[in-house]
C-alpha cells in the first residue's frame, strides 16, 4: 500500500483512483461501509484520503481530545483491508478557512478521482459550510462523481466515532467491539518504565499509546501482535496506587504496562496492537508488596483461563471482510 503525504500532485502517483474520504477514526462498521463501497468499486487504485491531526486538534488546541486511533494505527488497518494507497492530508488552519469549492479545486482535483465516496454526514469547508448537496454539485461543476453512503445504525442510533469513544472510555468493551467487529484495540510502543516488573517477578512492557483512548483503570486479559506473531497477557492500565498511594507522589497521568505469558524478549521500540479481551478487575492499592505479588499470580492465572480457546487471529481478519 502506497502512503502519499500531501495532496499536492498526488493524482500522477496514482493510477485511474477511485477514493473515500474522511478521518476513519476508529475504522468502526460505519467507515467499513464507505470503504466497502470503494473496494468493490471500478478503477484501478483504491484511496483512502485521510485528514492527520484531527481537525479537533486543530480548531480548538485548548481543549483536550483523545483520537480512537493513531495515523499509525489506522495505515496499518488500510493496509489489512487492501487499500491500494492513502493519501495523508495535514490537517491545518488554512484548510479549515478553505470555501467549499476551494476545497474540491485544491484538494480533491489534486487527487485525481473521478469517482469519490463519503459518509452521509460528511462536511467541508470553512465552518462545515459544505454539505453532501453542495458536495455534489461542485463536483458535477468539476467532473467529479460524488456516492454518498448511508448511515450505519445499531439500536436505533447512528455508529459514530464519538459513541465508540465513549464506550472505550466507559469501559464497555463487549458494547464497543460490536461496532468495530473486532476486539478494542490500541497501538502503542514499548518505552523504558520504572523497572518495578523484574522486582515483582513479573517483567511488563510500559506502552505509549500514542495520545489512543483508552479504557479506564483495570487489570485486563489481553492479546498482543506484534512482528506478526500472537501474544497472551496480562495488561494493567492505572496509577500504580501500591507505589505512588501518596497524595504528593500521585501519578498524573495513567501508566500502561502489559506481561506476555512465557515471553522475556528486549523489545524496547517495538510497536505492538493490543487487544482488550476482558477486564478481570478494579484497580486498588495494596498494604504491602508480597500482597500485590500474590494478587499478580492470581490475576495472571485469571487472564490465561479468560483468554484460554478465544482465537483473536480470527477477529484481526475481519479487517479484510469489512
Amino acid at each position: 500500500m502506497k502512503v502519499l503525504y500531501g495532496y499536492r500532485g498526488a493524482k500522477y502517483k496514482l493510477k485511474a483512483p477511485v477514493a473515500a474520504i474522511g478521518i476513519f477514526d476508529g475504522v468502526h462498521i460505519g467507515h467499513k461501509k464507505v470503504i466497502k463501497k470503494l473496494l468493490n468499486s471500478t478503477g484501478k487504485d483504491k484511496v483512502i484520503a485521510t485528514f492527520d491531526p484531527h481537525p479537533k486538534k486543530v480548531l480548538f488546541p485548548k481543549k483536550p481530545s483523545l483520537r480512537i486511533m493513531s495515523l499509525d494505527h489506522r495505515l496499518s488497518i488500510f493496509e489489512k483491508m487492501g487499500l491500494d494507497a492513502v493519501i495523508v492530508i495535514r490537517f491545518s488552519r488554512f484548510i479549515a478557512e478553505m470555501s467549499p469549492e476551494d476545497f474540491v479545486k485544491r484538494i480533491l482535483l489534486n487527487i485525481g478521482a473521478k469517482k469519490i465516496y463519503v459518509g452521509r454526514n460528511f462536511y467541508f469547508g470553512c465552518s462545515k459550510s459544505g454539505d453532501i448537496e453542495r458536495l455534489k454539485e461542485i463536483g458535477k461543476k468539476y467532473g467529479i462523481d460524488v456516492c454518498v453512503v448511508g448511515h450505519v445504525k445499531r439500536k436505533g442510533k447512528i455508529v459514530s466515532s464519538t459513541w465508540l469513544r465513549s464506550l472505550i472510555s466507559l469501559g464497555k468493551l463487549k458494547d464497543a467491539e460490536k461496532l468495530l467487529r473486532r476486539p478494542v484495540s490500541v497501538l502503542g510502543t514499548v518505552v523504558t518504565g520504572d523497572n518495578r516488573g523484574k522486582t515483582l517477578g513479573v517483567p511488563t512492557a510500559n506502552i505509549d499509546p500514542h495520545h489512543e483512548v483508552i479504557p479506564p483503570p483495570g487489570i485486563y486479559a489481553v492479546f498482543v501482535c506484534f512482528e506478526g506473531k500472537i501474544f497472551e497477557g496480562v495488561l494493567n492500565v492505572g496509577f500504580n496506587p501500591t507505589f505512588y498511594g501518596r497524595s504528593l507522589k500521585r501519578r498524573r497521568e495513567p501508566k500502561i504496562e502489559v506481561n506476555l505469558f512465557d515471553f522475556d524478549d528486549d523489545i524496547y521500540g517495538c510497536h505492538m496492537e493490543i487487544f482488550f479481551m476482558e477486564k478481570l478487575r478494579k484497580e486498588k492499592k495494596f498494604r504491602s508488596v508480597e500482597k500485590l505479588k500474590i494478587q499478580i499470580k492470581k490475576d495472571i492465572l485469571a487472564a490465561k483461563k479468560a483468554l484460554a480457546g478465544r482465537d483473536v487471529r480470527s477477529k484481526i481478519e475481519t479487517y479484510k471482510r469489512y
